[in-house]
C-alpha cells in the first residue's frame, strides 16, 4: 500500500498552505523590495524562505500523485532534502554576519537544515518500508513553516525598523 494514502488529508492541507504562504512571501517581498535589496542577509533570507515554502509545496504534490510506489516518494523526497540542505548550506556560507547576533545565524541554520535532514529522513524510511516513515514528515513540514513564516516576518515587519 502507498505510505502517503493515509496521509491525504494532512497533505492536502499542508500543500494549501504552504501554496498560500508563499503567495504571501511574494507579496512581502515585493512590498519591501528596495529595502530587501540593501542588505545581503535579506536577500539571502528570502531565498530560504521561498526554499522551506517550496519544499513543502513540492513533497506534497510528489506526494499526492496518484499510483506511485512507497519507493519514488522515498527518493522524490529524498531529492527534495537534498535540493533543500545543499542550497541553505552554499547561502549560508555566504552570509556575513558581522555585527549580528550569533543566535540569528544560528536559528536560521537550526530551522533549514533540521527541515531538510527531516525530509531525507522521511524518504530514506519510505525507501526502506518503514512504518514511521510519513511521521517524520511532521517535523519536516513544521520547521519549514516556522523558518518560512519567521523570514517572512523579517522581510515585512522588521527590516523598516
Amino acid at each position: 500500500m502507498h505510505a502517503a494514502k493515509e496521509w491525504g488529508d494532512f497533505l492536502v492541507a499542508e500543500v494549501g498552505a504552504s501554496a498560500a504562504l508563499t503567495g504571501l512571501l511574494f507579496v512581502a517581498i515585493s512590498i519591501n523590495i528596495t529595502k530587501i535589496l540593501e542588505y545581503r542577509t535579506s536577500v539571502t533570507r528570502a531565498a530560504e524562505a521561498l526554499l522551506l515554502l517550496c519544499s513543502v509545496l513540492f513533497a506534497g504534490t510528489f506526494a499526492l500523485t496518484p499510483g506511485q510506489s512507497d519507493e519514488a516518494l522515498g527518493l522524490e523526497l529524498l531529492g527534495v532534502g537534498v535540493v533543500l540542505w545543499s542550497i541553505t548550506v552554499v547561502l549560508q556560507l555566504r552570509l556575513d554576519t558581522k555585527g549580528q547576533p550569533r543566535w540569528w545565524l544560528a536559528n536560521r541554520v537550526f530551522l533549514c537544515q533540521a527541515a531538510a535532514i527531516s525530509y531525507c529522513i522521511t524518504g530514506i524510511l519510505l525507501l526502506t518500508h518503514h512504518p514511521a516513515g510519513m511521521y517524520w514528515w511532521l517535523p519536516a513540514c513544521l520547521l519549514s513553516f516556522i523558518g518560512g513564516v519567521t523570514s517572512a516576518w523579517v522581510l515585512l515587519i522588521e527590516i523598516l525598523r
